[in-house]
């Protein structure tokens, strides 16, 4: 019996004798990654800057003159064959101002311009080829003949002329013509395109003679910027 009371005295001295009160319960903190922070603020930052610049962007327009209408190489310009339009454009894309639309009539166009392209101030010039002075020329050209860049009016060109296709290399320095290219015709079926030349109206016979033969050369000497 006294072993059975001991063990009872031991179990109430070792019971609880207030309320009980629940450990809290701390949830797992997750480790923070600094460096995602700080690109999602990037990110944000970015995003708002592009947006700043669309909307930007889409307000900064400038009238400009374009063509209303196809204008043939040669011809001189009417209020007719003008219009403007509110683009924007890059700075480097030369452009004339809406301002002056009205002193681009009476002028005469350099190239074939084609309806709804923004007009470029070397497209125009005052009179036509050829001036005082000059001769117009047309030399006909295949494709081996012209550099692979293409040829547009303005191109210096030194025109060369070479010996007949079964003669020997010339051993002297051959006869050059400096010209300027006024205009390129589209090729015809046989792949010959036309190249309206200003030279010298000196050399004006001699180079007919060579576009009579097709005894001639083309180098280029410089390109127009388009």
């Amino acid at each position: 019996m006294a072993t059975s009371t001991d063990t009872r005295r031991e179990a109430a001295a070792l019971a609880p004798t207030g309320p009980q009160r629940l450990a809290p319960v701390v949830p797992p903190r997750g480790r923070r990654r600094p460096g995602l922070i700080t690109a999602g603020v990037a990110l944000s930052a970015l995003g708002a800057l592009v947006a700043v610049w669309l909307v930007s962007s889409a307000g900064d327009r400038t009238d400009v003159v374009m063509l209303a209408r196809d204008v043939a190489y040669g011809t001189t310009l009417t209020a007719d064959d003008l219009t403007t339009t509110a683009v924007a454009v890059d700075a480097s894309v030369a452009t004339v101002g809406a301002e002056g639309a009205s002193s681009l009539v009476g002028q005469v166009a350099t190239a074939d311009l084609a309806a709804g392209t923004l007009l470029a101030p070397s497209d125009v010039a005052p009179a036509g080829p050829p001036g005082p002075g000059e001769a117009l020329v047309p030399l006909p050209a295949t494709a081996e003949r012209l550099p692979a860049t293409g040829l547009r009016p303005g191109d210096r060109l030194l025109v060369v002329d070479t010996p007949t296709q079964a003669a020997d290399p010339p051993t002297e320095r051959p006869e050059t013509f400096d010209v300027v290219v006024a205009r390129v015709g589209a090729p015809n079926l046989n792949g010959v395109s036309v190249i309206d030349v200003v030279a010298a109206a000196d050399d004006g016979p001699a180079l007919a003679a060579r576009a009579a033969t097709g005894r001639f050369a083309l180098v280029l000497l410089s390109h127009e910027e388009p």
